[in-house]
């Protein structure tokens, strides 16, 4: 494909076998993964295949990639709500009895509205005296693995990858994820304590939208790779500035705000999509024995 087109339309659908024929128009559909993904090589305006596909279906996963160095060299990941779940700071909020007050701050941080560290130490503050065991208790019963994450960190390292979790989170739980998951390194917040329970504070600087950035330059950087060869996906506005840079930026699941502004966007699929996204067909996929990449009708309050 990369040897006849500079584009690709990437696809990745629930009835995919349907929407190939409905996209013939456009091209012919190259299966990635029989019934599910398929690309469509671009040779003209790209942008109008693009808004002609999009127009065409529905529920369907369809982003324009280009042929030239589609498989990254580098992973480089948010936490939550796009390799896990959940927002591991709501979940220990409910155990303090105020989550609802608690992930009104988050959704309003993480669509961008107020500055993530402010909102971070606010959050964080009202935690204050809330018992150790009580993380313990949320990474064993609240935080488990989106679908497709173990596939993606194993199949992108078995073809040479570097992947690392980059979270404005808590290491307390990105230590373990990164762990469950496979990844290389992890890079989190530090809750403070005072060997009981939480002191209602954070260790300084706190890692947030300028940080995960220089996450993202600093492994670049250290494995002499190009942005281009590397790809960041997230799903808040934390999440912005190492989308934009990286060479696929992927919006998971996303903000409108991150959506908007990302290289591509998954709205429908699971992290499986972000291999597809690469051209990798099913028989190169660690565990590729696994159920079609669709969450669901899982809506985040995107």
């Amino acid at each position: 494909m990369s040897e006849r087109f500079f584009h690709v339309l990437n696809v990745i659908a629930e009835d995919a076998s349907a929407l190939a024929v409905k996209l013939r128009g456009i091209g012919e559909a190259v299966w990635l993964s029989p019934g599910r993904a398929f690309d469509i090589g671009i040779s003209g305006d790209t942008q109008a295949a693009l808004a002609e596909a999009r127009g065409i279906a529905t529920k369907a996963d369809i982003n324009l990639v280009a042929t030239a160095g589609r498989r990254k060299k580098l992973l480089v990941a948010d936490m939550d709500s796009t390799i896990i779940g959940c927002e591991c700071l709501d979940e220990l909020a409910e155990m303090a009895g105020l989550k609802a007050k608690v992930s009104a701050i988050t959704e309003r941080a993480m669509r961008g509205e107020i500055e993530f560290a402010g909102a971070l130490r606010e959050r964080v503050a009202l935690l204050k005296g809330l018992p150790l065991n009580a993380l313990e208790k949320t990474y064993a019963e609240r935080v488990k693995l989106n679908p497709g994450a173990l596939a993606l960190v194993a199949t992108m390292k078995k073809h040479g990858a570097r992947s690392c979790l980059v979270s404005g989170g808590f290491a307390f739980f990105a230590s373990r994820v990164a762990a469950l998951a496979g990844f290389d390194d992890q890079q989190a917040n530090t809750l403070l304590d005072d060997g009981a329970t939480l002191t209602g504070q954070v260790a300084e600087p706190i890692l947030g939208r300028e940080a995960k950035l220089a996450a993202l330059e600093a492994e670049v950087s250290a494995l002499g790779i190009s942005f281009a060869e590397a790809l960041a996906v997230g799903d808040g506005a934390n999440d912005l500035d190492m989308i934009k840079r990286a060479g696929l930026g992927v919006a998971y699941h996303a903000k409108p705000v991150v959506a908007a502004a990302a290289g591509a966007s998954i709205v429908h699929a699971d992290l499986t999509a972000l291999l597809y996204l690469q051209g990798y067909q099913d028989g190169e996929i660690v565990g590729h024995d696994f159920p079609p990449p669709f969450t669901g009708e899982v809506d985040r309050a995107r």
